[in-house]
């Protein structure tokens, strides 16, 4: 099965969004091959400059963008935010503080508190 496994391909987008990066940022190289169960094993493993640089600086994709932020994908959106960010205009932003910001770090704090509610409501009910 590992043999099999290290021969699986997977298409370029698949592969960044596994490494978390923004496919159009990446190497012409990366874009255009596929890449293997092994290759990837070895990017997340070793990275590559490119792919240390790229997690650094960005730009990033919307749910690396989103998680900096602290914030859901939908409120990205519902923010304006629909294009990649780099590390320093997430930086800015949360500098910033603009109030769809704010409003969506509490939407999403109520969400994870609610999460926690029902996850302990859960355990009480199977324990």
């Amino acid at each position: 099965m590992s043999s099999q496994q290290s021969t699986q391909t997977m298409k370029p987008a698949t592969a960044a969004k596994k490494l978390g990066v923004y496919l159009p940022a990446t190497p012409a190289e990366f874009q255009e091959g596929v890449v293997t169960r092994a290759e990837l094993n070895e990017l997340q493993a070793d990275p590559p400059e490119w792919l240390l640089e790229l997690r650094r600086s960005g730009p990033h994709p919307r749910p690396v963008v989103a998680a900096k932020l602290g914030v859901s994908i939908s409120g990205l959106t519902r923010g304006g935010v629909t294009e990649p960010l780099t590390t320093d205009q997430i930086e800015a932003l949360k500098d910033e503080r603009p109030e769809w910001l704010e409003k969506e770090r509490a939407i999403q704090a109520e969400v994870r508190k609610e999460s926690v509610r029902i996850k302990n409501l859960k355990k009480e009910k199977d324990a």
